[in-house]
């Protein structure tokens, strides 16, 4: 069910290049009980930030009742969400959107982030454990400055990087790495720029997965069709954010 609520700054923290951590805290966490869900901020309360920014869902503690989002700051408003402080408020609207299934994978997942579109698998990665299935991590970034999360990861589960100027781990995509590991998993879930997508769903013809765009939107709520996508359904498209931004593999038309 969405919801609005102030919620307050826990805190705030930089870590990589321009990617934040934010935690916030509020009763709208209990209501955040599917991965790959995001949320909708409003930054600040004057006309400068007209629409809401959308963020993934991080982690969720519904027993604290926080919320994790990583972030990066590269344009007003997000840069403008990286200066809150501990005790300050935001407007969040949320859970939005369709997350992924976790009762889809069986025994293994693997689980495929690049740059900002790691943060909702970290939450899909502690459920996945949490129901017995083993996880294996490929992650890319541009460089070692950009990498975030390598620990918590790891601690879920086999973990691996890429980075596209070989400062760190594999030198290349993470279809580099994901043509290298053995074919050992069931399931696949993804998220990250479309081009990486279409590239994993290349490489994994035979697998079963999911996959969850990264797309600028406007309102968040399907009115007004700024994150329309090709799709193979009746209609022809569909909107990323009350559609999405989870679909299952060859859904859509990238």
């Amino acid at each position: 069910m969405m919801m609005q609520e102030e919620m307050r700054v826990v805190s705030q923290k930089s870590i990589a290049r321009n990617i934040f951590e934010i935690v916030l805290k509020g009763d709208i966490t209990q209501e955040m009980k599917t991965p790959g869900q995001f949320v909708h901020i409003r930054i600040g309360n004057n006309s400068e930030f007209m629409l809401r920014r959308p963020i993934s869902i991080c982690s969720v503690d519904q027993t604290a009742h926080t919320l994790t989002c990583l972030y990066r700051a590269e344009g007003k408003g997000t840069t403008a969400l990286s200066t809150l402080k501990t005790n300050d408020t935001v407007n969040i609207l949320a859970p939005l959107g369709h997350g992924f299934p976790v009762d889809a994978a069986k025994n293994t997942a693997l689980l495929i982030g690049g740059g900002i579109g790691v943060p909702p698998l970290y939450e899909l990665s502690k459920q996945l454990n949490a129901r017995g299935i083993k996880t294996i991590h490929v992650l890319g970034f541009q460089s070692k400055e950009d990498m975030f999360y390598l620990e918590q990861f790891s601690q879920l589960g086999e973990t691996h990087v890429a980075t596209v100027d070989g400062s760190f781990g594999t030198q290349g995509f993470v279809t580099d790495v994901i043509q290298a590991l053995p074919k050992n998993y069931d399931t696949f879930y993804t998220c990250g720029p479309i081009v990486m997508i279409k590239a994993i769903e290349s490489t994994l013809p035979e697998t079963p997965g999911y996959v969850s765009l990264e797309e600028r939107m406007g309102c968040g709520i399907g009115a007004c069709y700024a994150c329309v996508c090709k799709a193979d359904n009746e209609e022809g498209y569909v909107k990323i954010c009350t559609d999405g931004p989870v679909f299952e593999k060859g859904a859509l038309n990238l």
